[in-house]
């Protein structure tokens, strides 16, 4: 076995999912996050709540991790492989559960856990030339544009906090959008999450006991066949949604063009064909994939492959897949 191949890493999503809970492999998690944080972080604990525990109907391009760290705060750490409608309100609503999960009834609001959390992106969620973007709450005066900072008494003495102690952070990684030589930690870990690669001489925090610890081959058999078998899933998901969207803007454009001139000559050319091809693009994208989708179901079907792996693959139903 070539040098190369012994040298080859398992995806970020998966070994979050499956390897970086293990209290052992706690060092390449907090390398990633002393990275991307931009401060150490020790990791105390992993947490389990509705949002990250292993269910069997979990969907294999949603991984959620969510850690504590040795200053009592919570990091969820989520990684999207494909679009996803919402997904701003998604991660919204995963923090505010988060803080609710985390603070009982009757203690007071100063117990407030504060949350950070890190999205992991491969997949276009807008308009942007930067592949790290933060985001938090800050209070700045409208006339005087300083930062307003929060007095409060605790334990008999005055404590002044400024509003990004308290709120969330948010951090949105677009995998796809690096492109850069990676020549310090940072691009080095965006080089990793994007391309699997992972220097020999790397001193970045994480990367090196990555290097060790999440190996290829270093997985027994079955899960080798496991970890294949998601990315299989991944590549057919996206072949899916990129035929689908092809498929759709083909027959959008068609039928956008032929309820354009009809309602053109009633309401005004101009707004029937914008009107037909919106309406035509949406529901020609829905009906491309729908239709891209049953075709690969009922190929994976043929190939014997499980009905679960089918609906990962298609987010089919059951029943459709049976009907088949």
């Amino acid at each position: 076995m070539s040098e190369e191949m012994q040298d080859k890493y398992i995806r970020f999503d998966w070994a979050i999912k499956r390897l970086l809970r293990q209290k052992a492999n706690f060092d390449v998690l907090e390398g990633f996050l002393t990275v991307f944080l931009g401060e150490k972080v020790t990791v105390d604990e992993i947490l389990e709540s509705e949002g990250n525990q292993q269910a069997a109907d979990d969907k294999f391009n949603r991984v959620d991790i969510k850690a504590k760290n040795s200053k009592g705060e919570i990091i969820i750490i989520e990684i999207q492989n494909t679009r996803e409608l919402y997904y701003l309100e998604r991660i919204l609503y995963g923090v505010v559960k988060a803080i609710t999960e985390h603070i009982s009834l009757g203690e007071r609001y100063y117990q407030v856990k504060k949350i950070y959390s890190i999205s992991i992106l491969y997949f276009d969620i807008g308009q942007g030339d930067d592949y790290l973007y933060h985001g938090q709450n800050t209070f700045i005066g409208v006339h005087t544009k300083d930062q307003l900072r929060i007095s409060t008494k605790e334990k008999d003495a005055i404590v002044t906090r400024m509003p990004s102690e308290i709120f969330p952070e948010y951090i949105l990684i677009r995998v796809n959008q690096f492109n850069e030589v990676a020549t310090t930690p940072l691009e080095e870990w965006m080089e990793y999450l994007k391309n699997g690669i992972i220097r020999s001489d790397t001193n970045a925090p994480g990367l090196g006991e990555a290097r060790e610890k999440l190996k290829y081959y270093s997985m027994s058999a079955q899960d080798r066949n496991a970890y294949d078998e998601h990315l299989s899933a991944i590549m057919i998901q996206n072949d899916v949604l990129d035929s689908a969207k092809l498929e759709g803007l083909m027959e959008g454009r068609a039928e956008g063009r032929a309820e354009g001139r009809a309602e053109g000559r009633a309401e005004g050319i101009v707004e029937g064909r914008a009107e037909g091809l919106a309406e035509g693009r949406a529901e020609g994208i829905a009906e491309g994939f729908r239709k891209r989708s049953l075709e690969i179901a009922r190929n994976l079907k043929a190939m014997g492959l499980a009905p679960e792996a089918i609906i990962q693959a298609t987010k089919l139903t059951t029943e459709e897949i049976a009907r088949l």
